[in-house]
């Protein structure tokens, strides 16, 4: 039986895992650490696409040490969403990648947003805001500040685009993580020539036809399948972003599953057979990487602040869970706006982090860790309350990241949430949709145009049900007042965090 390999490529470091289609198991896994670009101004935040490469190249040799290479047959691609990877005419990149996180086009998204008539007439063109996040102000960054690198701008990517590139050496991109780019429209899932021509005519040269996510992005290089000991016909699917590729590897293929991860940044998204947009803005209207679309939440700060307040005490995990844990829910009033790196949602990019309520009882390792924990998932229960006030209401809540490992921070989602919470058996959910997405691919290869990727979810995807955790009665109320002062907070700062920045230089 064949196996296939799942790559997920995120902020900190690409990961492999191999899954067994007859057993339905993951086989083998691997890891490889990458860094971002170090001394950047502040909201300049990237990657060289070449280190993706060598960690994506070293843990695919891994993987292929631990499994028979003759039974690959198929590799599938998440990748951090929203990077901006330009490349010269003969594929070179031209600069380093700018990321998700980066917040240093707030100008750019102004010009898109005023070219397309304001941002009504945006979420009517795209179905989004012209977001700091997204791929399309970064494209005009480069066109405004480093004109020299622009002129010689001839194929535009994503990150995961780029990794399928360097597999295959095509130009491919699919409908889920192109929807991300604020360039689509992603109603009709075509290419908005008003968002194009808000950047630039040619750009519409510069991108890769858009394509439907079953279709394969090519066949692994012959150089590299025999460098790894594969056989000729491995064929690289797809892909998506790391969303839309989570998304499968959770289950969340059909409507009434809600999966959140709680990683670098957190993200809360569910399936949706037809376009969910915001009139708002606040909820990213994206399509899925199965065929559907993807109503998602982001906020850029979890677990860099958690790992930050650890870092600051010196604290190993286990310590700071224990401090956590010996704090009462609430932690005494002290409350986090945990605005790190600006916000996406609510969109805040020139947020920063905020304490309020410190007093000789809460300034301590103990409370400051829990006001973080509570900070980030209250920041994060903003953005699923406008979900459910557009439709998607979650009655469980599928957890995935290094938050969902904690116990102490599941039962402190369940409480803030207010519904049930449960991690996955199998953790790494962007890789092993990967995986998935790219056994669902070669079965149409194979013929089989009918095929359903439930098919290969169904059975694959298991919940840990040792891991759920309900909600607390009392906690929840709690919580609720704690979200209205941090909601409360949030709004009255927001036309003194401009100020702020510009102090801080």
């Amino acid at each position: 039986m064949s196996l296939f390999i799942g790559i997920d490529s995120g902020t900190q470091s690409v990961k492999a895992v191999v899954l067994d289609l007859a057993t339905r198991k993951v086989v083998a896994e691997a890891r490889a650490p990458h860094t971002l670009i170090a001394g950047l101004p502040v909201g300049h935040m990237e990657q060289h696409p070449h280190d993706w490469t060598a960690a994506l190249d070293e843990v695919l040799k891994e993987v292929a040490g631990m499994i028979d290479g003759a039974r690959v047959r198929g590799i599938g691609v998440s990748g951090q969403q929203h990077g901006f990877v330009p490349l010269d005419e003969k594929g070179a990149v031209i600069r380093p990648a700018k990321l998700w996180c980066d917040t240093s086009t707030t100008a750019e998204c102004t010009i898109i947003t005023r070219k397309l008539g304001g941002p009504k007439a945006a979420i009517r063109k795209t179905g989004n805001l012209i977001l700091p996040g997204f791929t399309a102000p970064k494209i005009l960054w480069l066109k405004r500040h480093e004109p020299a690198n622009y002129r010689r701008l001839r194929h535009v990517l994503l990150p995961h685009d780029y990794l399928n590139f360097w597999l295959t050496g095509n130009y491919f991109m699919e409908f889920g993580d192109a929807s991300g780019s604020a360039l689509m429209d992603v109603r009709k899932r075509v290419w908005s020539r008003d968002a194009l021509n808000a950047i630039d005519k040619n750009l519409a040269d510069w991108l890769p036809a858009l394509s439907a996510s079953h279709e394969a992005a090519g066949v692994l290089k012959p150089a590299l399948a025999r460098k790894y000991g594969f056989g000729d016909d491995v064929v690289v699917s797809a892909g998506g972003g790391d969303n839309m590729m989570g998304a499968i590897g959770t289950g969340n293929v059909a409507p009434g599953v809600v999966t959140a991860s709680f990683g670098t940044s957190g993200t809360i998204y569910a399936y949706s057979a037809k376009p969910v947009v915001d009139p708002h803005g606040e909820i990213a209207a994206f399509c899925s990487s199965t065929g559907g679309w993807l109503p998602l939440l982001c906020t850029m700060n979890v677990t860099t602040v958690t790992e930050q307040v650890r870092a600051l005490f010196g604290q190993d995990h286990a310590a700071l869970e224990a401090g956590v844990a010996s704090t009462p829910p609430g932690a005494g009033g002290l409350v986090l706006l945990p605005y790190l790196a600006g916000e996406r949602t609510p969109n805040v990019p020139n947020g920063s982090g905020v304490l309020l309520g410190l007093n000789q009882q809460t300034f301590s390792r103990g409370y400051l860790a829990r006001a973080a924990m509570e900070g980030v998932t209250l920041g994060m229960n903003y953005g699923l309350r406008r979900l459910a006030e557009l439709g998607v209401k979650a009655k469980e809540i599928r957890v995935t990241g290094g938050g969902a490992k904690s116990p102490v921070w599941r039962q402190l989602m369940a409480d803030i949430f207010g519904v049930p919470v449960v991690a996955m058996v199998e953790d790494e959910g962007a890789a092993l949709g990967g995986a998935l997405q790219a056994a669902w691919c070669v079965a149409r290869v194979d013929g089989n145009a009918t095929a359903k990727l439930t098919e290969f979810t169904e059975g694959t995807v298991a919940l840990n049900e040792a891991t759920r955790c309900l909600p607390n009665r009392a906690n929840v109320a709690r919580y609720r007042s704690l979200q209205a002062l941090q909601d409360q907070l949030s709004l009255a700062l927001r036309d003194v965090f401009p100020a702020q920045r510009k102090l801080a230089g």
